[in-house]
């Protein structure tokens, strides 16, 4: 354990891309691969269920420290991160000059998993006799694990260059090693940087390829002909395995969806043998997509019942083949894999090619993006028809060039703390529209606000508090937000009776009263244009 708390120490205490990497690369070199790979898992965004309530773990505190309730209440409230509270408060408690060190793979499979099988009084036992041993730091780590909200401050792509450092292999394949479903034991670590290169896991996808945001003027990219351009589809990006008499359909998410969508996985069992192909699950009929909303309706439920698959059937829209035949094709420009695809998705209706969108300039493109919403799209996607596949954003080759957001003018109601470096800030917001006389909170937002921005609205929620609910804080209703979101949907969960899509703050409209926000009339007028 005490690894790990320097790895994240040392995380925690540097911008540095550098400085980062090196802190992993000393790790994973000097760690037991049975710890190197339960810090693999926390370090690419995995968590464990949580193990205990947060009552439980908030009484036996309280019964150490006698802290009343109010008073945990206003730390919580200062601190906003429960772990990190527990670990303060629990800090004056004398210990021992040498604590016990255990490896982190021991505390994880021997301690702090079997805590689920035990009844609350032997739980109580357990875990307060840890907490009167340990130092802080690993104190702080152990809570984090106890309530499942460990996270690392650092990126998949720099624990994977630092693996593959370690390995002495290239970062794809480091990359593609972790992708799909894994355990965290020593066998996987030592596999994950064996100089083997050869992968025997049939279900496992690539790293997925993603576009950058066209902000200049498309023109900027040269001439149309080089580009291939497609519709952007509105759905859930995928990859579709064909191998070894088995069918697999991963999310980008790496969520194994295969189960919710029988009719593209009965389609996938006629391709070829060796096939892996990039595209998207869309709710799909007649040639045609179908709103996004009836997809998530379809994803929602439990059981796929013939009528919830007749409401919403499903297709996987295909834009590019990165395996055939069992050969990665992924090197080869995109021009080639896309010629391959075509003479392979013939007369394919579940699984069909996503069509060129033909234009002879850049100016007939523009117009015929105007119809992205009636076709159910976000604009489009522009790939160079030389292009490689690659891994990650890697901008300059695919572009994402989509339709205008919708916005809205909204008020600030309520504040959150943030997670992590931003635990002690308020980052979490929700807004709200007029609905005659009253506030109607309609959306929650994180996004779009710089740091400087961030820690001066920070200043002014805690200045205008009205009410404390636990770490939430009701505000005086004066910040007005501009908002900006790529979708609108009815929803009976939410008292609003609307849902707003990939919500984001565009920007503090420092220059508008809280009277000039709009109203939930405009937004459900907005609802029924759309739809």
């Amino acid at each position: 354990m005490r690894r790990l708390a320097d790895l994240y120490e040392a995380l925690d205490q540097t911008t540095s891309t550098n400085a980062k990497v090196e802190a992993l690369v000393r790790y994973f070199k000097e760690a037991p691969p049975e710890d190197a790979a339960w810090a693999l898992y926390f370090l690419t965004g995995q968590k464990l269920k949580r193990l205990l309530t947060t009552k439980l773990l908030v009484g036996w505190t309280q019964e150490l420290t006698g802290i009343p309730d109010w008073l945990f209440a206003e730390v919580y409230a200062s601190v906003g991160d429960l772990a990190e509270v527990i670990a303060l408060l629990l800090d004056g408690l004398e210990r021992p000059a040498e604590p016990e060190e255990l490896p982190l793979s021991v505390w994880l499979e021997q301690r702090l998993l079997p805590l689920r099988d035990l009844d609350a009084v032997e739980q109580r036992e357990r875990v307060v006799s840890w907490w009167k041993v340990m130092p802080r730091r690993e104190l702080f780590l152990l809570n984090k694990m106890l309530t499942g909200e460990l996270r690392v401050g650092v990126s998949a792509t720099l624990v994977i260059r630092a693996v593959a450092q370690v390995a002495g292999l290239p970062p794809p394949s480091v990359a593609h090693r972790l992708m799909g479903t894994w355990k965290p034991t020593p066998a996987f670590f030592k596999q994950l940087v064996s100089p083997d290169v050869s992968d025997g896991d049939r279900s496992r996808p690539y790293p997925f390829y993603l576009a950058s945001p066209l902000e200049q003027p498309p023109e900027s990219l040269g001439e149309l002909k080089d580009w291939l351009v497609e519709w952007k589809w509105d759905g859930i990006r995928g990859q579709l395995i064909r191998r070894q008499g088995g069918v697999y359909l991963w999310s980008r998410g790496e969520e194994l969806i295969t189960e919710r969508f029988p009719e593209i996985t009965e389609a996938a069992a006629a391709l070829p043998e060796g096939t892996v192909l990039d595209g998207e699950v869309l709710a799909y009929e007649n040639g045609r997509p179908l709103p996004f909303a009836q997809l998530q309706r379809r994803i929602g439920r439990q059981k796929l019942t013939p009528k919830v698959l007749a409401e919403a059937p499903a297709a996987f829209i295909v834009y590019d083949l990165l395996e055939l035949e069992g050969k990665d094709l992924r090197e080869r420009p995109l021009r080639e894999r896309r010629a391959k695809l075509e003479a392979l998705l013939k007369d394919r209706p579940r699984v069909p090619l996503s069509p060129a969108v033909k234009a002879e300039s850049w100016d007939e493109l523009a117009k015929l993006r105007d119809q992205a919403r009636e076709r159910n799209v976000e604009g489009f996607m522009i790939k160079r028809l030389d292009s490689a596949y690659l891994t990650g954003r890697k901008r300059g080759d695919w572009w994402k060039w989509k339709i205008d957001p919708f916005t809205v003018d909204a008020v600030l109601l309520y504040a959150h703390p943030g997670h992590g470096r931003r635990s002690s800030l308020y980052t979490d917001y929700t807004f709200a529209v007029w609905n005659g006389q009253e506030l109607q909170p309609v959306t929650k937002a994180y996004s779009g606000l710089t740091d400087e921005e961030i820690a001066r609205l920070d200043r002014w929620i805690r200045a205008h508090t009205k009410e404390k609910y636990g770490p939430v804080r009701s505000v005086e209703p004066e910040q007005v937000f501009e908002l900006h979101f790529e979708g609108i949907q009815a929803s009976p969960r939410h008292k609003s009776g609307v849902a707003l899509r990939f919500p984001r703050i565009a920007r503090w409209r420092t220059d508008k009263k809280p009277q000039d926000a709009d109203t939930l009339d405009s937004l459900k007028e907005l609802l029924h244009a759309v739809h």
